[in-house]
């Protein structure tokens, strides 16, 4: 990792809960540089003003833990709407990084109304940090990565991260499915009409594939050698699917602490009728989720 690491200022949402205390102890870990500073807010509505005094004692706990590891830690209690209240923080103090953790809703219906890290991870300007339990460290990071700006803004920032040590990375990429006569045929026996593929469609087909795994080939090998240069083990894979769900199957079978993926930064209504990656990786990957937002 590198020998001085990048000054970084992080503003931590911390709602008490073991997520929370999860984000805690995951910010002790980290190598911050002297100059870095950890801003740890807790914001409460106008329904929790008779539990202050428990939201105070919580949050000083906090703030001494993270204190105790080394870090320069600021706190406040604040009122008002939380998601709102922590991105406008946030962009008011130039925070580099949000963190907070996450309950990580399941139903459909929670993924409509959104929770808290969802609405900061959609609004936010900066990188969000999405924290679930439990932590027992950062020793295996997947990035995933297509190419885009986006993808580009969050190798840099992840280059820049002041990781701890001992941490490997593997670089992973998503293809889309391949089309080819089966998955045709699977489409005629869903009653959609679909001619039949001439020979020269299948071999621009399989012309379309060859491309595609090359191109794919050349973005893992590109991004690992400049991974690799904060000498650091990597890892590269690539597939075919779903990104979404191909990036959570790999996580739980390798043992993944981090996820780190980059985000177009769509608005509310474009992310749900697209599908945002990052949004089902927040909801439903088993582990912590970086998202990190194109700039501009």
């Amino acid at each position: 990792m590198p020998a001085k690491p990048q000054k970084i200022h992080i503003l931590m949402a911390d709602d008490g809960s073991e997520h929370a205390a999860a984000a805690a102890s995951l910010l002790c870990d980290l190598k911050l540089s002297p100059r870095s500073t950890i801003f740890v807010l807790r914001v409460f509505d106008v329904r929790q003003t008779h539990n202050v005094w428990a939201f105070e004692e919580a949050l000083s706990q906090t703030h001494m833990k993270l204190t105790a590891a080394g870090h320069n830690v600021k706190s406040d209690l604040l009122l008002g709407q939380p998601a709102p209240k922590i991105v406008e923080l946030a962009t008011e103090q130039g925070a580099d990084l949000i963190v907070m953790g996450s309950v990580g809703l399941r139903a459909t219906l929670g993924i409509l109304l959104g929770g808290v890290a969802q609405q900061v991870v959609e609004h936010a300007g900066m990188p969000v940090l999405v924290v679930r339990k439990p932590y027992t460290g950062l020793k295996h990071v997947l990035f995933s990565t297509d190419g885009s700006d986006s993808s580009v803004e969050a190798l840099r920032f992840i280059k820049q991260f002041p990781f701890p040590e001992g941490v490997r990375f593997s670089v992973m990429t998503v293809l889309p499915p391949e089309i080819t006569s089966t998955h045709l045929a699977w489409t005629e026996m869903a009653d959609i009409p679909v001619p039949p593929l001439s020979p020269e469609a299948e071999a621009n087909l399989e012309r379309i594939a060859a491309k595609e795994q090359a191109d794919a080939e050349a973005l893992v090998a590109r991004t690992a050698r400049s991974l690799r240069k904060l000498e650091v083990p990597v890892d590269t894979f690539i597939c075919r699917g779903d990104a979404a769900t191909e990036i959570i199957e790999y996580a739980k079978k390798n043992a993944v602490d981090l996820i780190v993926v980059g985000s177009r930064g769509m608005g509310l209504i474009q992310s749900w009728l697209m599908g945002s990656v990052s949004r089902k990786l927040v909801h439903y990957a088993p582990c912590s989720v970086m998202v990190v937002k194109q700039r501009g």
